[in-house]
C-alpha cells in the first residue's frame, strides 16, 4: 500500500507484531520520501522540525518511535530496544511500497538507522554517536572544556557522574537540563527555547536501551562495510555530546561515505547552522 501524503498529513502504520506506528508526514507528496528518525532516544520528534526546510526535496516520512507521541508501546519491552527498532524501519519500508529507502537519523535514531543496513538508496546520519562503532579516541571532554568559564559549567560537572552511569536512561535524562547546553556551540536563546521542545518519554526511553555485545558491534561493523547506498555523516565542531572525531571517523566505515564538519555548530546543526546545514544536505538529496 502507498502513503497517503500531503504537507501537514499523517498515518499509521502497521509494524511486524501489530504495533501501530504513527508517521507525521511533511513535504508535497510528489517528492520522494525520506524516512526519518528522531534521537533523544525517544524525544518527540517535533524537535526536527522539518529539518531546516529539506522538506522542499524530500517528503519527509517522520516516526514517532515505539512508545513515542502517537505511536503505541507495543506489548513487548524487547522489540523496543534500538537494535529490533529497525524492524519499524522495514514496516515503513513496506508501507511506502517501495523496493529501497532513502533514511536520515539524527542523534540517538542513527543507532536504529545502522541496524538497518540494506534496502537502502541514501543514508544520512545527523551527529551519531559513534564512539560504540569506532577505535577513534573521544573529544568530548576537550570540546566541553572549552566552555569552561561559562555559567552552566558548574552545574554540569556536578550531574556528570550520575549521567555517565545511565546515559541513555530515563533516569540519567532527567539530568538533561544540566547537560543540554554541550550540545550547542552557543547556548543562547535560540538553544534554550529549541530545548523546550519535543517531550521526553522515559519508558520508551529505558526500551530503547541495549548494551551490545562484542560480536554485536562486530557484526553491525561488518553490515555498514556492505552499504552500497552513498552515505553522509554531519558533525558539528561544537558537539559535546559526541565529539568530533569519533564522528569524523564513522563515514569511514562505509565504502561511500563522506563526513560534513560543520564549524561553529553543535549537536542540532539544522537549528545553529541552518545555512551550512542545507547547503551540505540538500546536495546529499538532489530533486530529479
Amino acid at each position: 500500500m502507498s502513503a497517503a501524503a500531503g504537507t501537514g498529513s499523517s498515518a499509521v502504520v502497521e509494524s511486524h507484531d501489530g504495533t501501530r506506528l504513527h508517521v507525521d508526514v511533511i513535504g508535497d507528496d510528489t517528492l520522494p520520501p525520506l524516512v526519518v528518525l528522531a534521537g533523544g532516544p525517544a524525544r518527540h520528534p517535533v524537535y526536527l522540525g522539518d529539518l531546516g526546510g529539506l522538506s522542499t526535496r524530500r517528503r519527509l516520512i517522520v516516526l514517532h518511535q515505539r512508545g513515542v507521541g502517537r505511536s503505541e508501546s507495543g506489548s513487548s519491552t524487547a522489540a523496543a530496544s534500538w537494535p529490533e527498532l529497525a524492524e519499524d524501519v522495514e514496516a515503513v519500508r513496506r508501507w511506502l511500497d517501495v523496493d529501497r529507502l532513502e533514511l536520515l537519523g539524527h542523534s540517538a535514531g542513527t543507532r536504529v538507522a545502522v541496524s538497518y543496513p540494506h534496502r537502502l538508496d541514501r543514508l544520512c546520519l545527523i551527529t551519531p554517536p559513534a564512539t560504540w562503532l569506532v577505535d577513534t579516541d573521544n573529544d568530548s571532554a576537550e570540546i566541553i572544556a572549552r566552555h569552561a568559564a561559562e555559567d552552566w559549567y558548574p552545574g554540569f560537572l556536578e550531574a556528570l557522574p550520575a549521567l555517565l552511569a545511565a546515559p541513555d536512561s530515563a533516569s540519567g535524562n532527567r539530568l538533561f537540563p544540566a547537560v543540554a547546553p554541550i550540545a550547542w556551540g552557543e547556548w543562547d536563546d535560540t538553544a534554550r527555547e529549541h530545548e523546550r521542545l519535543g517531550a521526553w518519554h522515559p519508558a520508551a526511553q529505558d526500551a530503547f536501551v541495549h548494551t551490545p555485545t562484542i560480536d554485536e558491534v562486530e557484526d553491525i561493523r561488518d553490515a555498514l562495510r556492505t552499504v552500497t547506498a552513498p552515505v553522509l555523516v554531519v558533525a558539528g565542531s561544537e558537539d559535546g555530546l559526541t565529539g568530533l572525531a569519533p564522528v569524523v571517523d564513522l563515514a569511514k566505515r562505509f565504502p561511500l561515505g563522506q563526513a560534513i564538519v560543520l564549524d561553529g555548530c553543535g549537536h542540532y546543526p539544522w537549528v545553529e547552522q541552518p545555512r551550512s546545514f542545507a547547503a551540505a544536505v540538500h546536495a546529499f538529496f538532489p530533486i530529479g
